[in-house]
């Protein structure tokens, strides 16, 4: 099997290195064709034309566009990103700071997700087989028609507001200092044996993380249960039927394994706008991730750090591509035949 997971990975990373070139590529292109002087941030009210001169030529802006990509290019394959105009920091060490605090959202909303939408998914089909979906279609139709940001708010107004059980605002407590150790909040705290410290950053993470949950986890819930429908026609679950196993027994042992496998494609594709909903979500709840780190940044035409998080996005997408295809190969025991 390791052989075959091993040329789906290379493979995958082969067909990357084009893709992530042309992204890189219009990425660059648009952000120099918009009409802003990122240079203007810099600058004092009193700086003459000379010194606007000599700081685009100190910034390599005074180059053709095409040697300025291929500079920046040859900089970032070295994990050179550039030094953000605004912060005066190198894009990669801001990175760095922020990216940890996004990925560890989006992961614990997937996992929420998946703790709501795989019963919910197995609930709706037993509902169809009973004819009786109407009330869950309705349900998930409702949940779907509310996106991420103001499931956001609703659940401000009543766990932060109306009933203030959880925080909303931040991604620990005051006065509670986190580790820098891996960079997550959830970890970080229990290398170090701060217990009460990881309870501060998980009550602040649970709003959040519920609110990209409850607008992901409807489109889960639909996909797997018409995963589920369509294995229901299946020759093994007759024959399981046959020999006289329950219902729930075949769902839960036999059914689940093979729907999982569209469902997981489905995850794998929608994970970008996941991602992306988690950048929203940030910005609501005050959660000083990469969604914060991007509002800044285009608010000061900040170039270098909008190129930084457009490629660490290109590459988090990318990775999440052969991440799928990895655990599909494994799950599929056919696609793992030489």
């Amino acid at each position: 099997m390791f052989p075959i997971l091993s040329a789906i990975v290379l493979r995958r990373l082969l067909l990357a290195i084009p893709t992530l070139l042309l992204l890189s590529l219009v990425v660059f292109v648009v952000l120099r064709m918009l009409p802003v002087d990122p240079l203007a941030m810099l600058l004092p009210a009193s700086a003459t034309a000379a010194d606007a001169a000599a700081l685009r030529q100190q910034l390599g802006f005074d180059k053709p566009l095409p040697q300025q990509f291929l500079i920046w290019l040859w900089q970032a394959l070295s994990g050179n990103l550039g030094i953000s105009i605004n912060f005066r920091q190198p894009v990669a060490h801001l990175m760095l700071g922020a990216l940890p605090a996004t990925l560890e959202l989006t992961l614990t909303g997937l996992v929420l997700a998946l703790l709501i939408s795989v019963p919910g998914g197995v609930l709706a089909y037993a509902l169809y087989q009973r004819h009786r979906e109407t009330a869950a279609d309705l349900t998930v139709a409702l949940m779907q028609s509310i996106p991420s940001f103001l499931w956001s708010l609703l659940l401000i107004l009543a766990f932060g507001v109306l009933w203030p059980v959880l925080p909303f605002s931040g991604r620990v407590g005051e006065g509670v200092v986190l580790p820098d150790i891996t960079g997550f909040a959830l970890i970080d705290p229990l290398l170090a044996g701060n217990f009460g410290g990881w309870l501060s950053a998980l009550s602040h993470m649970l709003l959040p993380a519920l609110a990209l949950a409850l607008g992901f986890a409807p489109l889960v819930i639909r996909v797997l249960r018409s995963s589920l429908i369509d294995a229901a026609n299946e020759p093994y679950v007759e024959a399981a039927r046959l020999r006289g196993l329950s219902e729930t027994r075949i769902v839960w042992r036999h059914m689940l394994k093979n729907a999982a496998l569209p469902t997981i494609t489905m995850i794998g594709v929608q994970f970008g706008f996941l991602f992306g909903g988690a950048l929203l979500v940030e910005m609501i709840f005050g959660y000083p991730g990469v969604g914060n780190l991007m509002v800044q940044a285009v608010k000061g035409n900040d170039l270098p750090l909008i190129q930084g998080i457009a490629l660490i996005f290109c590459v988090l997408m990318l990775a999440i591509t052969v991440i799928v295809d990895v655990l599909y190969a494994v799950l599929n025991p056919r696609l793992r035949t030489p």
